[in-house]
């Protein structure tokens, strides 16, 4: 078959780059290796781990909060395999949503590994071991990530797991550890904690979510621990994690060279996530991957060294989002058609779906004293929004930097009730290089979480938040 473009990966940035390609007017087919489209995203990252977190916010809510609003109720408890099988119906819903589009945009889709016989040609080697080429003039490479593993633990898939094993427990653990203090590692502690688990979390560096505004860790790691009694241990080297029957054996050495020795029922393996290239068949190419990271190198374009060969998402440099692959994907699609797109990296919002949430965009106060840059802060915390004293969620704080001699917003760092949400406008805002008074006189509804945004860069303006 000869096609315009052939798509490797259905993940978020494969099925967004082959759906915009087929809008164009591009003949475009999409290789998957697994049985359901959609890539980690749909199928074992963000959308399970949020229907669970979902789940999980209303058990810990009805538990308690709910007498606090006058709601009653007796012999509360966990139905962990239906909490799992709604999960495993909202992931069902997404991926067949998947196949729909594709079918509607006339694009083929072909279940196998794809790998590059030449630059132009894509083997699909289906499961029962027969094979088809494809004949492309471009080829996009969004094959995603899959977790890191440390060298000296051994992943067994069911005491020592890795993010995806941990959307399947059966059953409310009473114990768990999770090694890192990541993202992924706090969601689906948070989602356990809920639930009951005693969750201790072991950090290498001294802050969680240490990738964000230091502010944000700190504030997290104190609500985390206040609201689900989750212990940590920051400033910790894991040294190993072995399984005996029912029970799981983490050690790990402090600063000062002493050992911690914990035993739960379950171990989270959450160090962060690897570029997916294994079976690609790169080096019949002449692509070269980095070793670090297992990175495909791209220019400005997103084309690899080999022209007409383009690379997106988990398997290039940058943040591992999947709006930031979906972007990439969008942006490889309509330049094949001659158009101009771009992508400002700097704006691509972080967020971590714990409660309270955390999001952030821009530069943290750290990157802008290591440049030099001149700034003025502003935050306003949500114990003192009326929206938020209403809904019992008074956690966290929002906080605007803006350049101190022109007011331009660079930064916005947010930990607060829908924070995922709210931190759109101020994407939206720094698109458009807003300033912070133009968000101080720009309305917002009353009473709303956003508010605070708006009290926030108040503050920043010239220190006249109102309600503080």
């Amino acid at each position: 078959m000869q096609y315009d473009v052939v798509v490797i990966g259905s993940g978020p940035g494969g099925y967004v780059a082959a759906i915009r390609c087929a809008q164009l007017g591009l003949k475009t087919a999409v290789v998957e290796k697994y049985k359901t489209f959609g890539g980690t995203c749909l199928n074992v990252g963000c959308i399970p781990s949020k229907a669970l977190l979902d789940s999980s916010e209303h058990y810990h809510n009805a538990a308690h909060t709910f007498a606090t609003h006058g709601i009653e109720l007796k012999s509360l408890k966990v139905n962990m395999p239906q909490m799992i099988a709604r999960k495993d119906d909202v992931v069902a819903q997404n991926t067949a949503g998947i196949t729909y589009l594709f079918k509607k945009n006339k694009i083929d889709a072909l279940q196998g590994l794809g790998s590059f016989i030449d630059k132009n040609t894509v083997l699909v080697t289906k499961e029962d071991g027969s094979t088809e080429q494809l004949s492309a003039k471009n080829v996009i490479i969004a094959t995603g990530s899959k977790p890191t593993v440390l060298p000296f633990i051994n992943i067994d898939k069911n005491r020592i797991i890795t993010s995806t094993e941990a959307l399947n427990i059966k059953e409310v653990p009473k114990t768990m550890v999770i090694i890192g203090g990541g993202v992924i590692g706090l969601e689906l502690g948070s989602v356990y904690a809920r639930l009951g688990t005693k969750v201790s979390v072991v950090e290498f560096l001294p802050s969680i979510i240490s990738s964000m505004d230091t502010g944000l860790g700190k504030e997290l790691q104190r609500v985390l621990k206040k609201s689900l009694g989750i212990e940590f241990y920051m400033n910790h080297k894991v040294t190993g994690a072995t399984a005996k029957g029912k029970i799981v054996t983490v050690t790990a050495d402090d600063a000062k060279g002493e050992e911690l020795k914990l035993s739960a029922d379950y171990c989270i393996v959450a160090v962060g996530r690897t570029a997916y290239t294994e079976g690609l068949g790169l080096d019949k190419i002449g692509i070269e991957i980095t070793e670090r990271g297992k990175k495909i190198p791209v220019n400005e374009h997103l084309e690899t060294s080999v022209p007409g060969v383009y690379a997106i998402g988990d398997v290039v440099a940058g943040l591992m989002l999947a709006h930031k692959a979906e972007d990439e994907g969008t942006l490889v699609a309509e330049q094949l058609v001659g158009q101009k797109p771009h992508i400002d990296y700097n704006l691509i919002p972080g967020v971590v779906y714990t409660w309270p949430e955390v999001a952030s965009v821009g530069k943290t106060e750290e990157q802008l004293r290591e440049n030099g840059i001149k700034y003025k802060s502003g935050s306003f915390p949500f114990k003192a929004s009326g929206r938020a004293k209403a809904s019992m969620d008074t956690d966290g704080f929002i906080k605007v930097l803006a350049n101190a001699e022109t007011d331009e917003i660079l930064g916005v760092h947010m930990i607060g009730p829908r924070a995922a949400d709210m931190i759109a406008e101020a994407v939206l805002a720094m698109e458009f290089r807003a300033s912070a008074e133009d968000i101080a006189r720009v309305s917002h509804a009353h009473p709303t979480y956003t508010e605070a945004f708006r009290e926030a860069a108040m503050a920043a303006t010239d220190n006249r938040a109102i309600h503080i």
